[in-house]
């Protein structure tokens, strides 16, 4: 198998952007990662999306923005719920490695702010179980509820020892031009606002938005004096039930485990020499599992590393979320994974400013979909 490379990145701000189509949204993405890595063409296309067939009714979405672009390879989407963009990521990764290929596109793309929330509500709710938790009206965040309501039962913490996640993506996003929320929040606005489904309030829970990233990848050989270039040293990807009440631990998310530890094993490094994790903090109770799932904290402490400031861009331990994550900077669910990526490119290159991780050599990421059912796990680093 070859070893991948990514050269080039491209995002669009995430926000509601009424006047803008799915298309023109993935386009702006893909023409932005061609410029950054000096290239005009590339032999395949990838596109990550959820919705675009609910919300969008816009089916066969690799074709339209395959159209749009003027592209006439071979092109597909995606779909795997709100890790779709770390799958597609995943597809390409394997098309390059295996010599099929040389050069692929892949696109993250949502749009997801046109449609009522009701019906937003109603379409993330299809990444559950629809015989067993969709059947009984639960929404998706209800069901993010109910684990953390079970795990502050578990291990005795309080809703507020959650807070640092929130306030680290928000400090973050500050510094992120393409972020949707980007401004600091304080303790006491986290601790007051709007209860959405007990324990999780609006401060836990990340925001929908319009928005699209991607990445041109390529054979590492080809392009080892590209100084924009970093190496995809590991790659990883499990599932879990679909359910959460069918999981022996509903606790621990056994596929970030199991992708985590594929994606150690391929780049063959510890935990303890990752330098960076974005993670999918769609909600808070989120992170706290990710970073035990991954070997970052115990099982039931992972609050414990917000309270402890291991998680900040300037010294702590394991940084997360240094762009905003999936809280501040926002969550076009679709999109979400390819964002990480193009993040983590810029922090390897030093790119992020006030929130640069001092001599951040190794990055990883992690895309969930449904309530921890499909995970993927990405290491990237340095040549």
């Amino acid at each position: 198998m070859r070893k991948v490379a990514i050269i080039g990145i491209g995002q669009t701000k995430v926000d509601e952007h009424w006047n803008r189509t799915i298309r023109d949204l993935a386009g702006e993405a893909i023409f932005a990662a061609l410029q950054d890595a000096g290239r005009e063409e590339f032999e395949a296309l990838f596109s990550g999306n959820m919705l675009s067939g609910l919300i969008d009714q816009q089916n066969n979405l690799g074709a339209v923005i395959a159209d749009w672009i003027g592209f006439k390879g071979e092109s597909i989407k995606i779909e795997s719920a709100c890790s779709s963009g770390g799958a597609a990521f995943r597809a390409g990764i394997m098309a390059i490695a295996s010599g099929e290929l040389d050069s692929a596109m892949v696109v993250g793309v949502e749009k997801m702010t046109d449609a009522a929330p009701t019906e937003v509500t109603s379409a993330l709710a299809t990444a559950a179980d629809s015989d067993w938790e969709l059947e009984q009206g639960i929404s998706f965040v209800g069901l993010n509820a109910l684990i953390m309501r079970r795990y502050m039962h578990e291990y005795g913490w309080k809703h507020e020892d959650f807070a640092p996640f929130s306030l680290n993506a928000h400090a973050n996003a500050t510094h992120n031009p393409n972020a949707r929320l980007p401004y600091p929040i304080t303790l006491d606005q986290f601790n007051n606002a709007h209860m959405v489904a007990t324990p999780i309030n609006l401060m836990d829970a990340s925001p929908i938005g319009d928005g699209a990233a991607a990445v041109l990848i390529v054979p590492l050989e080809n392009v080892r004096d590209n100084k924009g270039a970093v190496q995809i040293t590991g790659s990883g990807a499990a599932t879990d039930t679909i359910s959460v009440h069918s999981r022996k631990a509903p606790l621990f998310l056994q596929a970030a485990y199991l992708s985590a530890q594929r994606a150690y094993s391929e780049a063959n490094i510890t935990p303890q020499q990752i330098d960076f994790f974005e993670l999918h903090d769609a909600f808070s109770i989120m992170s706290a599992l990710s970073l035990e799932a991954c070997g970052f904290a115990e099982r039931g402490q992972g609050p414990r590393l917000g309270l402890d400031n291991e998680i900040t861009p300037k010294g702590g331990r394991i940084p997360i979320c240094t762009r905003g994550g999936l809280k501040a900077r926002g969550h076009p669910v679709g999109a979400t994974g390819i964002y990480q990526i193009v993040e983590t490119v810029q922090q390897l290159r030093g790119e992020c400013g006030e929130t640069q991780v001092a001599a951040a050599k190794i990055g990883m990421t992690q895309n969930i979909g449904g309530s921890g059912a499909s995970i993927l796990t990405h290491i990237i680093q340095i040549i």
